[in-house]
């Protein structure tokens, strides 16, 4: 079974200590930290980059950092953010024109590589040559059976950030049990 992978969305910190929060986010718990990198052309929102990466690798080390690229032309990204200190590159199908090549750019610089896709995209579109290739896929929408919660102002702006991670694993690790159970016994909760 896999276990729980918490992993704050630093978009929700305060960017003007943004060391200080993520260092709080891991030693609260927190497995991974989810950096949002959005450029305005593939989304409105722009947000940090490869510089600000580096500064929170540099000031928090050992970190794992996902990397949401909301970025047009995600290719023209992957050495800068594997320098920045990246551990895992997510990219959206929609921007890339040749994504099996992407992801093996990605792994080239010792990186998981993760795809998203839109909630408007068709599933169809993550073939079965990129499923097996992908490290990650990160469903924009609610996604069943999820391992990976990426949260931002419920661990952010709690009072004790360090609680709720906990409760966060807690409660996924727990539905991990029950679906587990659920499946070797071959029942459902409702019986059907």
């Amino acid at each position: 079974m896999p276990r729980a992978i918490i992993s704050p969305s630093v978009l929700a910190s305060d960017f003007g200590q943004l060391t200080a929060e993520c260092t709080r986010m891991i030693k609260g718990g927190a497995d991974w930290l989810h950096m949002d990198v959005m450029d305005g052309h593939f989304v409105p929102n722009i947000t940090m980059g490869a510089p600000i990466l580096s500064c929170v690798h540099k000031g928090v080390p050992g970190i794992f950092m996902d990397v949401h690229m909301m970025v047009s032309n995600p290719e023209q990204w992957v050495d800068d953010i594997a320098e920045a200190g990246g551990a895992l590159y997510c990219f959206h199908i929609e921007a890339s024109s040749d994504p099996i090549a992407l992801i093996h750019a990605i792994h080239k610089r010792n990186m998981k590589a993760g795809v998203a896709i839109s909630p408007d995209t068709l599933s169809t579109a993550i073939t079965d040559e990129i499923g097996n290739l992908a490290d990650m896929l990160l469903v924009m929408t609610v996604y069943p059976g999820s391992n990976v919660i990426v949260a931002g102002t419920a661990i952010f702006g709690a009072d004790d950030p360090p609680a709720v991670i906990q409760t966060l694993k807690d409660a996924v690790n727990s539905a991990q049990a029950k679906i587990s159970e659920a499946r070797a016994t071959g029942s459902t909760e409702n019986g059907q």
